[in-house]
């Protein structure tokens, strides 16, 4: 049954293991692809995973979830959102958010989706075989 809230350790290990590595990213690198490409679309596969921990859902419809919420914190960035919210000056809060809109960001945040779906997918239809 999908929809459900289920824990899942398997989701919640990868979980942390993605956060990890957006940590190290989000602290020691400072490049022009891994920070900006590769950090935007792991952020999409850590949100899935999230999702994935507790919520039993068809690998689609938690891609489609997970991109969504990036487009929609990237649109909170078109808005100047950190500013808005007077966080301008935290650190963490604009590490988080971001303070700077990018059409790049959307299609990494589309390459994080896929890639974590059709993993998922091909990772399900292993195990059933």
């Amino acid at each position: 049954m999908t929809g459900r809230l289920s824990f899942n350790k398997y989701y919640f290990v990868l979980a942390i293991a993605v956060l990890l590595i957006e940590i190290v990213i989000a602290l020691f690198i400072r490049d022009r692809f891994i920070r900006p490409y590769l950090g935007d679309v792991l952020v999409v596969i850590l949100v899935y995973c999230s999702i994935k921990t507790i919520i039993n859902l068809r690998p689609f419809v938690a891609a489609l979830i997970s991109f969504l919420f990036a487009c929609l914190v990237e649109t909170g960035q078109y808005f100047n959102l950190v500013q808005i919210l007077g966080l301008e000056n935290n650190q963490l809060a604009s590490i988080i958010i971001g303070n700077s809109f990018s059409w790049e960001d959307i299609v990494a945040y589309g390459a994080g989706a896929l890639i974590i779906w059709c993993v998922d997918v091909k990772y399900k239809a292993a195990i059933n075989n």
